[in-house]
Order: structure tokens, then sequence, then C-alpha cells
């Protein structure tokens, strides 16, 4: 496809109309928007630090996935810090969880590490927008860090790190009746 000047242009024109309306959405935000989103962000990083910590345990997990969890299970724990210390008294304690099918085999363990991967950056990226700018700016180095875990998995998947050219983004209550569906929260 060949661009133009006059196509660059219009292009560029039309991602400054996108990043006004991105400031307008954000300084709807709140800071009660803030937590609730953030409770939110906690919940799923909860969901992940818990899975990566019973499939350690299981003692089933050998070479790269056993690499992987050991590797990202700090990394979830330091996200839950982060998010507690930005919630301070209005962050949410850590669910219940249940994950003995979805660690019940290193194939299983690996494709819903993919799952929760995946719907922890969808939610980050359907509610990022939501929140207040000085929120924003500290949360997007957690995005980049579960889009760089999701990668390395699906790697170890075999299948493409990055399958699509922009993740698409979910509303929280779909994330979260996802998980009770499949049974990792009670």
């Amino acid at each position: 496809m060949r661009c133009t000047r006059a196509g660059l242009l219009r292009a560029a024109a039309a991602g400054g109309v996108a990043v006004a309306g991105g400031s307008a959405l954000a300084t709807a935000a709140s800071e009660d928007m803030d937590a609730e989103i953030l409770n939110l962000f906690l919940l799923l990083e909860h969901v992940q630090e818990a899975f990566y910590r019973d499939a350690l345990e299981t003692g089933m997990l050998e070479g790269e996935l056993r690499e992987f969890a050991a590797t990202v299970r700090p990394q979830e724990r330091a996200h839950i810090g982060f998010l507690q210390e930005r919630l301070g008294d209005r962050a949410q304690p850590a669910p219940e969880t249940r994950f003995e099918q979805a660690i019940s085999t290193p194939e299983r363990f690996r494709d819903t590490a993919i799952e929760l991967e995946e719907a922890a950056i969808a939610a980050y990226i359907g509610q990022g927008p939501h929140l207040t700018r000085k929120v924003v700016a500290r949360v997007a180095g957690l995005v980049a860090v579960e889009a760089r875990q999701a990668a390395w998995v699906r790697d170890l998947a075999g299948v493409s790190p990055a399958p699509r050219a922009a993740d698409p983004a979910r509303k929280p209550g779909a994330v979260v009746a996802d998980l009770h569906r499949k049974g990792y929260l009670r």
C-alpha cells in the first residue's frame, strides 16, 4: 500500500482526535472509579498469583514451564503489592480460587496460563481509559509486563506470541464471569 503525504496528514489528524477523545474520557474518571478498576486488576493479579503458586506447589512443572511459572509468580506478587499500596484501605482481599483441573497436566497449566494472562490484558485495555490520568500512567507498566508474560507462554505453547495487531478489550463483568464459569473463582 502506498502512503501519500496527504494520507499521512489525515491519519495524524485522526490520531489527534482519538487522543483528544481519550483525554476527555480520562477527565471523566474519578478516584472512586480508579478504586473500583484497580480492585478489578487486583482480583486478576490475585488469581494469577494463586494459579502460579498452586502449579509450582504440585511439583509437576519441569523445564521451561517451571521457569516461566517461577519467574512470573513474583511479578504477579509485585503487581499485587503495587495495587494494594495504591488502593490502601480500599483494597479488596484475595478471592478463594480453585485450580485443580487447570494444573492437572503441564498442557492444561500452559493453556490456562495463556487464558489468564490474556484475560488480564483485555481487562487492563478495556478499563485503562476510565482511569484518571495520574493512575493510568502508573498502571501502564503492569500492562506491558502482562503482555510479555502472555507472549512468553504463548511461545512455549508453539503458537504466535502476538496473534493480533491489537488485543481486544473486555468488560470487567465478562472477565470475572468467565473466571467463575471456568471454576477458577469460588
